[in-house]
């Protein structure tokens, strides 16, 4: 798609970061509000069973190499360019059609943008060029195979700890352009589950992060966008404190909890939208955590003991699908059928029925992470390598109509000697 056709909106993501000759009161133009645009009908999309994987960037645990960063440029770019054409001569040899390739780790990008800097998951600092652009290559190479590509982005995560020397390297980027969102906003960065994140409830970071998606959708020829399930990513001893936004914000609201809610339902809303008017043919999902409410809090819930997402991540993911927010959704169910308290089966079902009445499309999310590992309270996933209980989920996905695509969590698993069973069934099941 051409800048030109994509207006002001895009041309204003552009320059985000870059309008620093004053002090205003923002270091970051935020993008033009788009949540008051009308929803786009959204095109037919096609119909072919999403067959697909995750391959994660963050910590390196997919791809780049870990070996590659230390090398000299002109090897760091071959070693890292021949590893992910590996990658995807596997995954197309395994009959993997779809790649959710890690695009936004944290508040860095793997790509060349003018909002964050490059990623050091390339190099190992912050900022610096690798000499190519990743997101652009994986296109490239994928298209080529006939394999498509979703950007998947972690919207809230700036760090994946707050480790002194991880808040030196940030504080470092304070001379780049783009600089980090940390030195750029300090007062938009909270803690949480021991990293350092962005406060959802601020309109400015909504709007900075949907000028981020912008930015991928008006430049590159991505089929996809994805958001992952960490939107409000607290853990017991290291909570969110958003008291004080809460006091500037939140005060229509009876609970923290449904004003919570409504933030990260106002950046679903707004990334949608954004989307559908620069390219509707750009798919937008999200991938939850697999349980939505369990039954015993609401009637509407699945038959389930686990953490929920409306609960824990303040995420109303039925919601996304009922208000035709989503393109699709992509739960993620990692318990086998045996499980009790969040039984495959139960799980799948469950989001079928909810996407029934719905455009919304079905993906469902399986644990190719634990399969061949020995688990005191899951011990199907080693029963013969695990395969008959891998079976019995690519069935039932199969066997349900809602049912649209299944995603494996995640790639280098794929080469864990544990897993090699169930590839090998994968190769005979998809790759003939």
């Amino acid at each position: 798609m051409s800048l030109q056709k994509s207006g002001v909106l895009i041309a204003t993501a552009l320059l985000l970061a870059s309008c620093s000759s004053k002090a205003p009161k923002s270091l970051v133009t935020p993008l033009p509000p788009v949540a008051k645009q009308p929803l786009a009908t959204t095109p037919a999309k096609n119909t072919q069973p999403v067959r697909g994987i995750w391959l994660a960037t963050v910590s390196r645990l997919d791809w780049p190499p870990v070996n590659s960063v230390n090398m000299s440029a002109s090897l760091r770019v071959s070693q890292q360019q021949a590893a992910l054409r590996n990658k995807l001569d596997k995954l197309k040899s395994l009959g993997i059609n779809t790649v959710f390739f890690q695009v936004k780790p944290d508040g860095t990008a793997l790509w060349p943008s003018k909002i964050l800097p490059w990623s050091d998951m390339l190099t190992g600092t912050i900022g610096q060029d690798p000499g190519y652009d990743p997101l652009q290559f994986i296109l490239d190479e994928a298209h080529k195979r006939g394999m498509k590509v979703h950007a998947w982005f972690n919207p809230y995560r700036v760090s994946v700890n707050t480790k002194p020397s991880t808040t030196a390297d940030l504080n470092r980027t304070l001379s780049l352009h783009p600089a980090s969102i940390f030195v750029l906003h300090r007062d938009w960065i909270r803690t949480a589950g021991d990293r350092f994140v962005l406060d959802p409830s601020i309109p400015e970071v909504r709007d900075w992060i949907t000028s981020i998606v912008a930015e991928v959708v008006a430049r590159y020829p991505v089929d996809g966008v994805q958001f992952d399930d960490y939107f409000y990513a607290e853990t017991p001893g290291s909570a969110l404190n958003d008291n004080q936004t809460y006091r500037q914000y939140g005060q229509a609201f009876s609970s923290k909890a449904d004003w919570r809610r409504n933030n990260t339902q106002q950046l679903i809303e707004q990334v949608s939208r954004t989307i559908r008017q620069l390219n509707p043919n750009v798919e937008f999902g999200v991938s939850p955590a697999g349980v939505w409410r369990n039954r015993s809090f609401d009637a509407a819930g699945s038959d389930t003991r686990g953490a929920a997402a409306y609960d824990e991540s303040f995420a109303d993911t039925r919601r996304w699908v009922q208000q035709g927010l989503l393109d699709y959704i992509a739960p993620q169910i990692y318990w086998p059928f045996a499980r009790d308290a969040a039984r495959y089966d139960v799980l799948a079902r469950w989001w079928a029925n909810v996407v029934k009445p719905t455009k919304t499309r079905l993906y469902i999310g399986v644990a190719l992470y634990k399969v061949g590992e020995y688990s005191k309270n899951e011990p199907d996933w080693t029963v013969n390598g695990g395969v008959p209980e891998l079976k019995k989920q690519l069935d039932l996905n199969e066997s349900l109509p809602q049912i649209n695509g299944t995603i494996l969590f995640r790639e280098s698993y794929l080469e864990q000697p544990q897993t090699q069973q169930a590839v090998n069934y994968l190769k005979s099941r998809w790759g003939g």
